[in-house]
C-alpha cells in the first residue's frame, strides 16, 4: 500500500477512469518518436502532493551536496544535492510505496509500448535531486537501463534555467561517449516543466541533461524502470556507484 489504503484507492480509480484513452495514445507516439513524454496525467493530485511532501522533508533530513565529473560522459558536470534510495527507503514512506505500485507499473507500459519493470539495481530505483546554487546541473549523460519517470516538485522558470534537453536515437559507449559528435549529429529537443509535471524518458537511447540553474530551484525525484531486455543483461554503473553514494566522491 502507499501513505494510506485510501490514497492508493485515489491512484487506481483515477488510472481506471480518469485517464483517457487518447493521452495515452498521443503520448506513446511522442515517446516512440521523441523518446520523452509528458505523462502528468496519470497521477492524481493527491499523490503528486503525497510524493511532494515526502520528498521536502527527507531533502532536510538526508540531502547530501555533490559536485563530480565522469570520464564515461566526457566529464560533463553534476553539481547538486541529492537524496540515495536507501535514505527514502530508510526514512520514507510513500516513494517506497508507489515505486511499484501496479497502477503506474500499468500506465508506463502503456506510453513505452512494452512491459516496463523494476530496476533490478536498487541504487538506481530513485533518488531525489535538488538543483539550487548558481550553476547546479545534471550535465549531459545516459542512464544504465532504459526508463525514468521524473516527478518535478519544484522547477525555476525557463529564464532561470532547470529545464530538459535531450538527443534521441543514441548510444552510450562508455569508453568513448564522444557526447559533441552526438550533439551536432541530431537534433536537440527541449522540454519546460512545471512543478507537478511527470515525464518519461527512454533513458539507455535518448542523451539528456538539465540546463544549469541560475536562480530558484529544481527539485525532483527520478524513478529508473527497466526493459524485459534490462533483466538478462550485464552491466557496469561506474557513474551512478559514485553520483548515489553513502559519501562523496570521485573525480571533480
Amino acid at each position: 500500500m502507499l501513505e494510506s489504503h485510501a490514497l492508493y484507492q485515489e491512484l487506481q480509480h483515477h488510472v481506471d477512469h480518469d485517464v483517457a484513452p487518447d493521452d495515452i495514445a498521443t503520448t506513446r507516439r511522442d515517446f516512440s518518436y521523441l523518446g520523452h513524454a509528458k505523462v502528468s496525467f496519470m497521477v492524481p493530485d493527491s499523490v503528486k502532493t503525497a510524493v511532494a511532501d515526502e520528498v521536502n522533508a527527507l531533502l532536510d533530513k538526508a540531502g547530501t551536496r555533490r559536485e563530480l565529473q565522469f570520464a564515461e560522459t566526457d566529464f560533463s558536470p553534476r553539481r547538486m544535492r541529492n537524496v540515495t534510495r536507501a535514505e527514502i527507503a530508510r526514512l520514507g514512506t510513500v516513494i517506497n510505496e508507489i515505486y511499484t505500485a501496479e497502477p503506474i507499473l500499468r500506465m508506463l507500459s502503456a506510453v513505452a509500448g512494452e512491459p516496463v519493470h523494476p530496476c533490478p539495481y536498487e541504487p538506481e530505483q530513485f533518488v531525489i535531486t535538488c538543483l539550487e546554487q548558481d550553476g547546479d546541473t545534471h550535465g549531459w549523460h545516459w542512464d544504465d537501463f532504459a526508463f525514468a519517470l521524473v516527478w518535478v516538485i519544484e522547477c525555476p522558470p525557463v529564464e532561470h534555467g532547470g529545464f530538459v534537453q535531450c538527443v534521441p536515437g543514441t548510444t552510450w559507449n562508455k569508453q568513448h561517449p564522444e557526447i559533441n559528435r552526438a550533439l551536432v549529429s541530431r537534433p536537440i529537443y527541449s522540454m519546460e516543466l512545471f512543478p507537478g509535471d511527470l515525464y518519461l524518458m527512454r533513458t539507455n537511447t535518448t542523451l539528456h541533461r538539465v540546463v544549469p540553474v541560475h536562480e530558484g530551484r529544481r527539485k525532483i525525484i527520478n524513478m529508473g524502470y527497466a526493459s524485459a531486455s534490462d533483466l538478462t543483461r550485464d552491466f557496469t554503473h561506474e557513474t551512478m556507484d559514485q553520483l548515489w553514494a553513502t559519501a562523496p566522491g570521485g573525480e571533480v
